[in-house]
């Protein structure tokens, strides 16, 4: 019997097969601490959000940054907190992929879509995540993600999971979770404290401090967006007049798909 091998050795694949289900890792059960403020930076000047800026603001201004940088390529870099600047041109993590240690990379992330969810709380995001691990690149489904804006010091990017190919058998799910507190509308940077996990064949994850570095800024700023008589809308359906696309729900990101991380009370 010949056996196609990718993401794993033999001795791998052989041990699934003679041990069903044993191969199945536990979630990964991080940390994510929480941001005390978010801190906004506009026109070269930074400060606390609470300050001087509404809710409907800092969403209007997410927004149009993300509308701006729909269909390209964000990076992603581990960084300093308090600096917002990047101490490596990546995050990673430890995994265990079948019964092999390894490390798991992200440098980027396309965005693929923006619409606007109900309440003019909630962004929806189809972001396809660079992953690799031990100089291997899976094949990925794009994540399925919502921003919360639910006030000035609230603000999360997370998803219900997305799978990633990383052994022979079976599918990883892969779980985000972003909890932001820095936003430079001048330069496209968003900052905050996120945790990854993993879960299936490959299990393990990590948490920290990143940027997304998106390669343009979120002017020019429209006046503030009303609230669209069905959610959903295809940003572009408000800021250009074009077409209505499916929209991403609540139910969906909400979705477990056996990836435990911090559950956070939106």
């Amino acid at each position: 019997m010949a056996f196609m091998i990718t993401g794993c050795s033999f001795h791998d694949t052989f041990w699934f097969m003679t041990h069903p289900g044993s191969y199945m890792g536990s979630a990964y059960n991080g940390q994510l601490q929480t941001p005390n403020s978010v801190v906004v930076c506009r026109s070269k000047q930074c400060a606390a959000a609470k300050l001087s800026m509404s809710r409907e603001y800092i969403y209007n201004s997410l927004l149009h940054l993300f509308d701006n940088n729909n269909h390209k390529t964000a990076l992603v870099c581990a960084a300093n907190p308090g600096s917002h600047t990047c101490t490596e041109s990546f995050v990673t993590m430890p995994i265990t992929v079948g019964i092999t240690p390894a490390y798991a990379y992200i440098d980027s992330v396309k965005i693929t879509d923006v619409s606007v969810g109900k309440g003019n709380t909630q962004l929806g995001l189809i972001l396809n995540y660079n992953v690799t691990y031990n100089g291997q690149t899976p094949d990925c489904t794009p994540a399925k993600s919502l921003m919360y804006v639910k006030n000035v010091n609230n603000i999360i990017l997370e998803d219900s999971g997305y799978t990633c190919k990383m052994t022979t058998i079976g599918q990883t799910t892969i779980k985000t979770l972003f909890a932001i507190d820095y936003i430079d509308l001048d330069f496209g940077f968003i900052g905050g404290y996120y945790s990854i996990g993993f879960s299936g064949p490959a299990y393990g994850g990590g948490s920290g401090y990143m940027l997304l570095r998106l390669p343009k800024d979120a002017y020019p700023l429209s006046p503030e967006l009303t609230q669209p008589k069905s959610a959903g809308n295809q940003v572009s359906s408000l800021l250009k007049g074009t077409a209505v696309t499916e929209t991403i729900t609540e139910e969906e990101v909400s979705t477990n798909q056996g990836v435990q991380i911090f559950p956070l009370h939106k």
